[in-house]
Formats: structure tokens, C-alpha cells, sequence
């Protein structure tokens, strides 16, 4: 047998490797195949993972997104609670109009479109074509307009062939009476909810809850004719019912604005309210904020100073005072007391407006009716005392809110009793080294009209046709004491500070203060003073009570929130059908 070729021995050892793992032979791979290999495995499984995360782990967003790319969803706004005043009248109501929006994928001529925008709802082009241009297919061009000029514009839209303009129904806030009680009303923003005052407090209730139309559009955005939309329709607020007297209201408003620049006042407030139930017929504070210049409307405007701000009660608080003394058997309006010329209250003299040589006999009464600041700090001084006087004055709820229905109630500056000075108690006694929202004072002088409960001051009377109730406090001084204390107050204003405030056929119960102005930088401002009344008619069975405050003032509270606090007064029980007291009106005529 011959012998194998070298060509045959290569073949031999050729088939011998191949047949060896790893080999590239019949028997398995060279690198190089083995490199495609893995490759594509790896691609295989990167596709695989792909599909897994887009059908399974992330379906729910990936159908979101397409959802969002074939629809619109337009919001329906729910219409908003009207409020009336206690007798019907119509405060604030929402009226429907239109709400003008664009697809600006259609705006094919976004300058004509501008110019007619223009020529009806003001502005300059440059107002509506950020909108009319912007890359979406939903653009708000103008929100809350009248509906006979959203007709109109989308007649001469439709006139000049200009496309891409849609309207919406919708409801704008409207105040039938214009800027009166706009600081208890409060304001709507644009997108309908309140921004101050009753609007903003009961914003939940009045203003319902929104629906929404998901409509079906095309690959531009444009509604497809005949295309699914899903409503779901918007529930409209509650309306409400206020204690607010409108027509008290605007005398009120127009009396203390006189006022002010009639007294040289830097500001004024009123509050009028019922002391047996705490509704309010009316309240405000200059600056009075208008409506219709929002934008040059300060925020202190905006809102109720006797609600948010605090002041140095003055001598109104003598009453409190004699009150914690009264209630507690200490003495009553007959007492007799030596009051001096000056008194310390700590290391300060105080002293009266009326000049006197020495020292004199003075009843309970005569201190009051005289406005002695030394006989009352020498009353809760040298027989009150600080702890009994400190209790007496928490009973009365001062520095504690109120519970009043409008936002920013202030709790005021009061020093408790374990951070009494020497001064604290002289000087509290007659209305200085405390500041309080005079709501808190209206409520304390409520306390005496009312047989000595407290009520709570509030606006609300009814919302969604039901009644509210609003809670009444502690019995907090005894009906005999409110009686002795109204006997008291009834002097005041026919022979002391308070005449000038009286009302012919009324008995008036009320307190006059004359509190000094604090000062930004520490101390009191020279000649500037807060003056101010609170009183209650008719005083045997009071249903209203007035407060008048006028800030900043040069005037003494006898010659300037007197008169003041008269003429308000004459309006609301002449409003409110309050008949004259019969035993004034007998006296009166017999004379």
C-alpha cells in the first residue's frame, strides 16, 4: 500500500481539530462567528426588554400620552353661590359670559385675528399673539367676556374668513350695588375663586365644584365632527345669606369717609351690629376699596380694620373696668371715692382732660360720665386689684379672637397677669398699654346689652337655604350688673362725653374713648388721637349696637366720633324699623 500523500496527512489532521471543541470545523465555531453570535443575542434580548417595558411596565403612560395627543379637555366651570344681603337683595351673583380660546395650530393669520381682538376687548396685538401663535392646540385668548362682544368678535371672525377661534361658556363675579361692602364681600380672582373678604372666608361653599368636557380632536387638535367627548358637568356653589344690611351699609360707609376728612382723621371704621344675636348689619374702614381700580386699590383696602387691626381702645374701656368691680360687689354707681388731681401708675402720672385745683368726691358714675381717668385707675388700682382686675378682663374674651366669619381677625396686645409692670394695671384701666381689633370691644359692649352674654359677631345667616346657628359664651357679668352698668352708660350720653352722639326718642347706653395714637418709632404721636364710641339702643331692650372709631384724629372723641356715631345711628334705627323708647318719647312731650 503506498503511502499517504502530505496533502492527505493535512486533511487528516484538519478533520482531527474540527472535531475538537471550539474547532471550525463541522464540530463548532471560529472567533469571528462566534462574535456575530453573541451580537445578535444581545440585540435580541435588548428588543425583547423593549417590548416587555412598552407593553407591560409603562402601557398605562404610553396610553396616556396617545390619549393626551388625540384630546383636548376643556374645564366647565362651576357657577358660583349668589349673596344677599338679610333682605334679599343681590350682593354678589355670577353672571354667564363667554371664555374665548384658540386652537393655534389653526390661527392660519394670527395679525387679523389680533386686530379684531383688538378693536373689541382693547389691548395692543401683542396681548393676543403669544396665544394665537404658541405651539399647542389650545391657547386661552381671553377669559370672563361679555357674551354680546364675544358674539361680535366671533361674527366678524367668521366675516373676514379667519379661522382657529372657539368660545366656552362661562360666568364672571358681578356686585349689582358696585364698591359697597366690597371690603366684607371680598373680590373673585379670574379663575374664580376668592382672594379677600366673604369671597375667600366661605371660598368652599360658594364655589362649587368644576366639571370638564374630554373632547375627541384630529392629528391638529380641531374637534373631529361627530367624535366621543366625555362630560362631566360642574356643580354650582351654595348661595348665602348675610347679616349685611345693605342700605346701612352704604351710610355707613359714606358717614365715616366724610368723617375722616371732616376730622382730619388718617383713617376711620365702623361696625353695626345686633348685641343679642352678633349679626353684623354693617361694617368698614377707610381707606374704602374700589372695585373698579383693583390695580390702584391698596391691600389695607381690602380688608376690615376692626376685624385685622389693633388699636388702644381708650377710655371705652373704663366700662370693662367698672364692670369687674360692679360684678364683684366692690362697689356700685353710687359709690363715692376722693379722686385726686394725678395718680401713679407705675412710675407715670396720670391725669385728667378736665382741670381741677384738688382733689374731689366722685361717684362711680361721675367717673364715667366725666371720663376721669384717675378716679377709674385709682378704682382697679386700690380696689380691684391685679389679679381680680386680669381675670375680669379675660372673662370678657380681650385678647382672644372673636370668632368672627372673616379672615385675618387679630387677637390684639394684651399683657397677661404674671407680666403685670407697675404701670400695667393704672393705665389698662382706662384703655392704654393694651391694643385690641375693636370687634373685640363691640363684643365686650355686646355683653352688657345682652344681660351679660356674649355673643359671636358673624356675618352669615343661612347658606344652601340653611339656617346656621352661632354660639353664644358664658354668662360673663350678672343681668344686674349689665343693668347697673347700661343705667351708667344711659348718663354718659345724655349728661357727659357722649351727648353730643345722642339720638332724640332713643335711650342710648354708650362709652366715648379718646385714646392716643402710637407711634411707628415707640411712644405716642403728639396730638393724634383714636377716637371713638360704642353704645347700644334702645338700652332697656337694645337690637343695635353702634361702634365708630376715627384714627390719627387731632379731635377729642366727644366733639368728632360722637356726631359721627349719631348720624349712623339715626340711619339704622330708622332702617331697621327700630321704633323710639316710649318712656323718651312721653317725657319728650310732656316738656
Amino acid at each position: 500500500m503506498p503511502e499517504a500523500s502530505y496533502d492527505e496527512a493535512s486533511r487528516a489532521r484538519y478533520r482531527a481539530r474540527a472535531s475538537r471543541p471550539g474547532g471550525s470545523g463541522p464540530g463548532g465555531f471560529d472567533n469571528g462567528t462566534r462574535t456575530i453570535f453573541l451580537v445578535l443575542m444581545i440585540v435580541f434580548a435588548v428588543v425583547v426588554g423593549r417590548l416587555v417595558w412598552l407593553q407591560v411596565i409603562d402601557a398605562s403612560n404610553l396610553s396616556d400620552e396617545a390619549e393626551q395627543h388625540r384630546t383636548n379637555v376643556i374645564t366647565l366651570h362651576a357657577k358660583r353661590g349668589t349673596i344677599y344681603d338679610r333682605n334679599g337683595n343681590v350682593l354678589a351673583m355670577s353672571v354667564d359670559c363667554k371664555t374665548i380660546y384658540c386652537n393655534p395650530k389653526e390661527v392660519t393669520d394670527p395679525s387679523g385675528v389680533a386686530r379684531i381682538l383688538v378693536a373689541n376687548l382693547g389691548g395692543s396685538a401683542s396681548d393676543y399673539t403669544g396665544a394665537l401663535t404658541t405651539d399647542s392646540t389650545f391657547a386661552y385668548v381671553r377669559r370672563q367676556v361679555d357674551t354680546d362682544v364675544a358674539n361680535t368678535i366671533k361674527q366678524q371672525l367668521s366675516d373676514a374668513k379667519l379661522k382657529g377661534v372657539y368660545y366656552l361658556d362661562d360666568t364672571k363675579r358681578v356686585y349689582p350695588y358696585g364698591d359697597v361692602a366690597s371690603q366684607v364681600l371680598g373680590v373673585v380672582g379670574s379663575d374664580g375663586d376668592g382672594l379677600t373678604g366673604l369671597e375667600y372666608y366661605y371660598n368652599d361653599v360658594l364655589s362649587g365644584t368644576d366639571g370638564q368636557m374630554i373632547v375627541e380632536t384630529g392629528l391638529t387638535g380641531t374637534p373631529i365632527a361627530g367624535g366621543t367627548s366625555q362630560i362631566t358637568e360642574a356643580k354650582n356653589g351654595e348661595d348665602l345669606v348675610l347679616s349685611i344690611d345693605i342700605d346701612i351699609q352704604e351710610k355707613a360707609e359714606e358717614v365715616i369717609s366724610q368723617a375722616v376728612e371732616d376730622y382730619d382723621s388718617d383713617s376711620g371704621s365702623v361696625m353695626v351690629t345686633n348685641p343679642k344675636t352678633g349679626e353684623i348689619y354693617a361694617a368698614c374702614s377707610t381707606p374704602l376699596a374700589k372695585l373698579s381700580d383693583l390695580a390702584n386699590t391698596s391691600s389695607a383696602a381690602l380688608t376690615l380694620k376692626p376685624v385685622t387691626a389693633s388699636y388702644e381702645p381708650g377710655s371705652m374701656f373704663k366700662i370693662l373696668t367698672v364692670a369687674i368691680g360692679v360684678e364683684d360687689g366692690l362697689f356700685n354707681a353710687d359709690s363715692v371715692y376722693s379722686v385726686p388731681v394725678q395718680i401713679l401708675a407705675g412710675d407715670d402720672w396720670v391725669t385728667d382732660d378736665e382741670p381741677r385745683s384738688g382733689s374731689e368726691d366722685m361717684t362711680v358714675r361721675t367717673m364715667l360720665v366725666r371720663s376721669s381717668n384717675v378716679g377709674v385707675s385709682l378704682l382697679a388700682q386700690e380696689v380691684i386689684g391685679a389679679q381680680r382686675f386680669a381675670e375680669g378682663v379675660d372673662k370678657f374674651g380681650i385678647g382672644h379672637t372673636t370668632g368672627i366669619d372673616y379672615p385675618g381677625e387679630a387677637t390684639g396686645i394684651v399683657t397677661s397677669y404674671e407680666n403685670y409692670t407697675g404701670a400695667t394695671l393704672g393705665a389698662m384701666a382706662f384703655g392704654q398699654a393694651l391694643a385690641v381689633p375693636m370687634v373685640q370691644i363691640v363684643r365686650a359692649f355686646g355683653v352688657v346689652a345682652n344681660d351679660g352674654i356674649p355673643t359671636t359677631p358673624h356675618f352669615l345667616v343661612s347658606h344652601g337655604g340653611e339656617e346656621v346657628s352661632w354660639p353664644t359664651g358664658e354668662q360673663v357679668i350678672s343681668k344686674t350688673t349689665a343693668d347697673e352698668l347700661t343705667d351708667m352708660m344711659t348718663s354718659v350720653m345724655t349728661d357727659g362725653t357722649g351727648k353730643r352722639g345722642q339720638v332724640d326718642g332713643y335711650t342710648i347706653a354708650g362709652k366715648t374713648g379718646t385714646g392716643e395714637q402710637a407711634s411707628e418709632s415707640g411712644g405716642y404721636q403728639a396730638g393724634k388721637y383714636v377716637a371713638s364710641l360704642c353704645g347700644f339702643a334702645n338700652a332697656d331692650d337694645p337690637d343695635v349696637l353702634v361702634y365708630v372709631g376715627l384714627n390719627g384724629t387731632p379731635h377729642l372723641a366727644l366733639s368728632s366720633a360722637a356726631p359721627t356715631f349719631k348720624q349712623i345711628m339715626e340711619a339704622a334705627v330708622t332702617d331697621l324699623g327700630i321704633s323710639p323708647d316710649a318712656s323718651t318719647t312721653t317725657a319728650s312731650t310732656s316738656n
